[in-house]
C-alpha cells in the first residue's frame, strides 16, 4: 500500500474502466474516466467510515438529483461479484431510492482493504461529511485492524499527527458523550476538554452542564482548569499536620485574625492577615502589649 500515493487524494487513483478487446463499449458523453454502472452491480463498503445518514439531508439530495442529476460521480473498485463503493454512499443510496438504473462512477484499481478505508476517509474528510466521532472511528480501524501508526494515518489523509491522536482520544469518552458527539450536540473541542476531567463521573457532570448552560469550548476549558486548581489547593491544605493546625488555631485565638504557619526544613514563617488599616493598628497594639 502506498501512503504517499494516497496523500494526493482520490484523483491520483482514478482510472477509466479498461476496454475489452472483444467488444468495444460505445462512447458516452460525460466526464473523462467516468462509467455508467448499473446500481444492482454496486455494493456498500462494510468499512464505510460514515455511519449516520440524515433522513432530511438524503431527501434534499434526492430532490437535487431529480432536478439536476448526479453531478459528482461515486468512486468504486472492482470485486468478484461486481463493484464495491469506496466513496459516495449518500449518492448511491439516493439513486437507489429514486429507482435509477445506473449511476456515474470512477473505477479505481485498488485491492488492499486498508487502502480502500483510507480513500473513503479522504473523500469524506475533504467533503467535510463526517462528524468527529465517525472520523475517530475511521482512524481507529486503520490503527487497530490495519496496523497503521498515527503518523502513517496522518500522511494518508493529509492531517497532522497530533490531529489524528486527538481524534482517537475522543473514543475514550463515556458512551453517552460519544453519542452526543455523533449527533453534533457538542463539538470535538468540547470532547477534548471533557477528557481533562479524568473520571467518568466528572466527565458526565461536565457534559450535562455543557448541554444545560450551552457552554463554549473556552468556558469548559476554564471550568476544568479552575477545578484542577482548586483540587491542588485542597490537596495542599490536607498536607498540613495536626500540630501545625493546632498552633495556627492558638495564634488565631490570641491575635483575633487569620494566621498561617509555614514550616520549612530549617525554620519557617508566620503569616498574619489583616483586613483594614484599623485592623493592622489593632494587631500592632496587641503585639506591643505582648512585649
Amino acid at each position: 500500500m502506498s501512503v504517499k500515493r494516497l496523500g494526493r487524494g482520490l484523483e491520483a487513483l482514478i482510472r477509466p474502466e479498461p476496454e475489452t478487446k472483444k467488444k468495444a463499449a460505445p462512447k458516452k458523453k460525460g466526464k473523462p474516466g467516468v462509467s455508467a454502472i448499473p446500481l444492482k452491480d454496486i455494493f456498500s463498503n462494510p468499512n464505510q467510515p460514515r455511519r449516520d445518514f440524515d433522513t432530511d439531508a438524503l431527501q434534499e439530495l434526492m430532490a437535487s438529483i431529480k432536478e439536476k442529476g448526479i453531478i459528482t460521480p461515486v468512486t468504486v473498485r472492482k470485486i468478484p461479484k461486481g463493484f464495491e463503493l469506496v466513496a459516495g454512499e449518500r449518492r448511491w443510496r439516493a439513486a437507489k431510492k429514486l429507482r435509477l438504473k445506473s449511476i456515474p462512477a470512477y473505477i479505481i484499481t485498488v485491492t488492499d482493504a486498508a487502502e480502500v478505508m483510507e480513500l473513503a476517509l479522504i473523500e469524506n474528510i475533504q467533503r467535510e461529511d463526517l462528524n468527529s466521532l465517525e472520523e475517530a472511528e475511521g482512524y481507529a480501524v486503520l490503527n487497530s485492524q490495519h496496523n497503521l501508526s498515527h503518523e502513517a494515518i496522518a500522511k494518508a489523509v493529509g492531517k497532522k499527527r497530533v490531529t489524528v491522536s486527538n481524534a482517537l482520544r475522543l473514543l475514550k469518552l463515556p458512551p453517552e458523550i460519544r453519542t452526543s458527539l455523533r449527533n453534533r450536540d457538542i463539538s470535538a473541542g468540547h470532547g477534548r476538554a471533557i477528557l481533562q476531567a479524568k473520571t467518568n463521573h466528572a466527565m458526565m457532570q461536565l457534559w450535562q452542564k455543557i448541554l444545560r448552560d450551552n457552554l463554549s469550548v473556552r468556558a469548559v476549558e476554564f471550568l476544568v482548569k479552575d477545578s484542577a486548581s482548586k483540587k491542588q489547593t485542597s490537596a495542599k491544605k490536607k498536607k498540613v499536620s495536626p500540630q501545625i493546625r493546632a498552633l495556627e488555631n492558638q495564634l488565631i485565638s490570641i491575635l483575633g485574625t487569620k494566621v498561617k504557619v509555614k514550616p520549612k526544613k530549617k525554620g519557617g514563617s508566620i503569616e498574619i492577615i489583616y483586613f483594614s488599616k484599623d485592623d493592622l493598628e489593632r494587631l500592632l497594639d496587641l503585639i506591643n502589649t505582648l512585649d
